[in-house]
């Protein structure tokens, strides 16, 4: 059963940086699309970033693209979310999620995929 734990969540001043961990137990696949997802209050859950393992190919949206990493240890399974100059619009609780054995799809879909962690949340104030 593949389980993923976030960590890393906390509350910032704007301007503030945080680092999101997710670690992940049970995949049987070196190759699959590893997501970062967040949810703000009022909102629907949308995709923040994502990579594939297999060849290293990432996916941001555009609200985080220069202030937002995805990377990940894969021998350790754990993926990180590196996020920089915070803003009060990306107070959210967070969540990873994967899908195994296949490519990454973009735009995102929370749809396609199928495992998904407890969430991590981050209040950045102003």
């Amino acid at each position: 059963q593949v389980q993923l734990v976030e960590s890393g969540g906390d509350s910032v001043q704007a301007g503030g940086s945080l680092r999101l961990s997710c670690a992940a137990s049970g995949l049987t696949s070196n190759s699959y699309c590893a997501a970062w997802f967040r949810q703000a209050p009022g909102k629907e859950r949308e995709g923040v970033a994502q990579r594939y393992t297999w060849n290293g190919i990432t996916h941001y949206a555009d609200s985080v693209k220069g202030r937002f990493t995805i990377s990940q240890d894969s021998a350790k399974k754990i993926l990180y979310l590196q996020m920089n100059s915070l803003e009060p619009e990306d107070t959210a609780m967070y969540y990873c999620a994967t899908r195994p054995y296949y490519g990454c799809r973009f735009p995102m879909a929370e749809t396609d995929f199928p495992y998904w962690g407890q969430g991590t949340q981050v209040t950045v104030s102003s």
